[in-house]
């Protein structure tokens, strides 16, 4: 086999891995929880516990107003003080981490989850932020 072969077999054999891991994702976060729109968001965020999984500083830097922030690097350690018996939205910059947050928090029997569409980046209403 010429290394041009090779090098194109090992390009495509990453690519389907990819594409695949992000079509398993997806898929997952479907049965785990609802994508909703700010507007819903909003709505729901009244009576709901809000939590930005992004890490401390980057939430520092701005948040939705009202958000906890639960990093899913510490997710396994601190799940257990966020309540069952009331929705749960999540978010973070994309959505990445809020899937994986929602397939975990399913896992432990949470099922009220919600997950912002376009995440962070894309949210127009108010926002905190600590001044440094």
């Amino acid at each position: 086999m010429s290394p041009l072969l090779v090098f194109n077999l090992i390009l495509l054999a990453i690519l389907v891995y990819l594409l695949g891991r992000e079509g398993y994702l997806r898929i997952m976060a479907r049965r785990s929880a609802k994508w909703i729109d700010e507007a819903e968001f909003r709505e729901k965020m009244r009576f709901s516990q809000v939590i930005d999984v992004r890490e401390k500083d980057v939430y520092d830097s701005g948040h939705i107003l009202g958000a906890r922030n639960v990093p899913y690097t510490t997710l396994k350690q601190s799940y257990m003080g966020l309540r069952k018996d009331q929705d749960l939205l999540i978010y973070d910059q994309k959505k990445t981490l809020s899937i994986r947050t929602a397939n975990f928090l399913r896992k432990k029997g949470y099922t009220n989850l919600y997950i912002l569409k376009g995440g962070y980046q894309n949210w127009t209403g108010k926002i905190k932020s600590k001044n440094k």
